[in-house]
């Protein structure tokens, strides 16, 4: 049964690797989420233990989480509970407030929602500054109702309930003239720290956004990035898309 698995791996690789050159990556297993940003590489496994990628070993970080971020706001997760974590000097120390889902890839400013699909957002300052109880941490609601939501320097990206896609123009003081909506559907989306943007929908297939610019944030249009396993999960970062497959197969791949 692994030979036949390892053999179909080999077929779906060879598959697309006439537009992506795709490798599994073989010394972790079972990832469930996966994020990419400022050259570090940061994940949760099917039993929620988080790790940290230093050369081509993935070192286990300390706790439990169902979702951790890390870009210019720095490493933060949040567990089953939907506790909030900020990662300081080698330990995680909590957060006031509760979230599903959170993303650092914004200006320095963190974003996220919560289990009523409520998106808030933490200042830049007390992002950066955060170190613990006793910090301030006020944390912005913002409008509309997402369930996945991640930024980058040319705006925020989200998905509902319904897998409708919108962005968000947002600042370091969490202003904003709310919403646009976006043509397309997506159950997950991510946007890089040099704006790039990838999400997976519910079929399990990989899309990027063309054409994003400073001038043109919402860029041109959606283009599928073939692959041949069902997909659960992507992020990107330094020319390198990860992809997580909904059987929990990691993949690196370069364009």
């Amino acid at each position: 049964m692994r030979a036949t698995a390892a053999v179909l791996l080999v077929l779906c690789l060879l598959t697309i690797s006439h537009a992506w050159d795709c490798q599994e990556v073989v010394n972790i297993k079972n990832l469930m989420q996966i994020d990419a940003g400022l050259g570090q590489v940061v994940a949760t496994d099917t039993s929620q233990i988080p790790y940290y990628l230093v050369g081509d070993k993935w070192i286990r970080m300390p706790g439990y989480l169902m979702h951790i971020t890390v870009g210019p706001g720095g490493i933060w997760g949040v567990n089953k509970d939907y506790a909030i974590y900020k990662y300081v000097a080698g330990n995680w120390v909590q957060a006031a407030g509760l979230l599903k889902q959170l993303d650092a890839g914004g200006d320095q400013f963190i974003v996220g929602a919560n289990m009523d699909d409520t998106p808030f957002c933490l200042t830049s300052s007390a992002t950066v500054g955060y170190k613990g109880p006793g910090s301030p941490l006020p944390w912005t609601g913002l409008p509309g109702a997402v369930k996945y939501y991640s930024c980058g320097p040319f705006g925020c990206w989200a998905v509902n309930k319904n897998d409708d896609i919108f962005l968000m123009s947002l600042n370091q003081d969490c202003q904003n003239k709310g919403w646009s909506h976006i043509e397309g559907k997506l159950s997950m989306i991510e946007v890089a720290t040099d704006g790039s943007v990838f999400g997976v929908n519910s079929a399990g297939s990989v899309y990027t956004r063309d054409g994003i610019t400073a001038s043109k944030p919402e860029g041109t249009g959606w283009s599928n990035i073939p692959m041949c396993m069902l997909m659960g999960h992507v992020t990107y970062d330094l020319g390198r898309l990860w992809v997580v497959s909904k059987s929990a197969v990691t993949m690196v791949c370069t364009h």
